[in-house]
């Protein structure tokens, strides 16, 4: 059996794809550190131009630019500290008294259903007291006994945190190089299709970023300006936390929400809390969801609004958390191949007759 030029052209390339991908899937968790770094110096690579333009040496832009993004991402961590260290106070103050009051009222309501519950106050105060009084050197006790048992794991973190600025460095420093080798490996025939269709996916990866970005800054400010209104103490750290984790879909939501609940619950002592924070994150995901996304970010990539949902909701249920993270840039990718592929039907006999 013989084959023509063409096919056996397309089962070359056919065969290189495959082995790409046997090795990509043979090393995932040696390669993990290196494309999360690929991914920063592309979203961190306009900002390394932008001062060589202004003739800043690029090791010197370089180093600003990433000590930039390293100080964001510490002083969104940093964030917790205020929370914590006004909660976990206010946890060993009101834990055994919450305990106490659930017996009071609870307990008698359970008891007419036939279901005798009873908390043990002593039990919970020696426990709030074991682990919410510890000291910073009981806590770095407890820290460094949880790393002997999953060594392993800390290990990676620890090196994957010193790998991941290692290799973003060099990858901003040589990204130019960079890109014209990885042009250079298109054959020349295929070049200009490939660089037109780089070139409208890189624009169109640009407009969700600065569309990703709008949204989370609108929803610090709203979340802070509706749990200030409340009367919350913690509104500012907790409303900017939950606004810049909304750029991971659901889980930042969710960690913001458990947290302006503790707040309130410690705060209030009241139904109040449960209702006001019902109010401002229910009335949030709602304007974030149906319009903020959508708007800012759905038509910036050229998705309808009801695309955008489709999207993270097929991407979530085909792949998980990861499928939801992925679930817009990846789409707006898949909208610049969809849209040349449109056009090229349209052009091809097929269509034409």
């Amino acid at each position: 059996m013989t084959f023509s030029n063409a096919q056996r052209q397309a089962m070359a390339w056919a065969a290189i794809a495959a082995a790409a991908l046997l090795l990509l899937w043979l090393l995932a968790p040696v390669l993990m550190p290196f494309l999360v770094a690929a991914v920063l110096a592309y979203a961190l690579h306009p900002a390394v131009e932008a001062l060589a333009r202004r003739r800043v040496p690029r090791m010197v832009a370089v180093g600003l630019v990433e000590a930039g993004a390293i100080l964001a991402l510490l002083g969104l961590l940093l964030l917790m500290v205020p929370i914590l260290s006004k909660e976990l106070p206010l946890l060993r103050e009101q834990i055994p008294m919450l305990a106490a009051r659930l017996n009071e009222t609870l307990a008698p309501w359970l008891a007419e259903y036939g279901i005798d519950l009873k908390l043990d106050i002593a039990s919970i105060k020696a426990f709030v007291l074991k682990y919410l009084d510890a000291n910073l050197e009981d806590w770095l006790a407890t820290a460094l006994s949880s790393a002997r048992i999953g060594g392993s794991f800390v290990l990676a973190i620890a090196g994957n945190a010193v790998l991941v600025p290692v290799v973003l460095f060099y990858l901003l420093m040589d990204w130019p190089r960079v890109v014209d080798r990885a042009r250079q490996a298109v054959p020349p025939r295929f070049r200009p299709a490939v660089e037109g269709f780089v070139a409208e996916c890189d624009a169109v990866l640009g407009q969700y970023l600065r569309g990703q970005l709008l949204v989370m800054a609108l929803l610090a400010i709203y979340y802070s300006v509706g749990l200030a209104l409340f009367g919350f103490d913690l509104a500012v750290p907790i409303g900017v936390f939950t606004g810049l984790a909304m750029f991971i879909p659901y889980l930042g939501f969710g960690l913001g929400l458990v947290l302006a609940l503790l707040a309130g619950v410690l705060e209030f002592q009241s139904l109040y809390a449960l209702v006001s924070v019902a109010v401002v994150y229910g009335s949030g995901q709602v304007v974030e969801s149906l319009f903020l996304t959508p708007r800012l970010v759905g038509e910036r990539i050229g998705m309808h609004p009801i695309m955008v949902i489709f999207a993270l909701l097929a991407f979530g249920h085909l792949f998980g958390f990861i499928g939801v993270l992925v679930a817009l840039p990846v789409s707006a990718l898949l909208v610049v191949a969809v849209r040349r592929m449109r056009v090229a039907y349209l052009g091809s006999r097929l269509y034409l007759g």
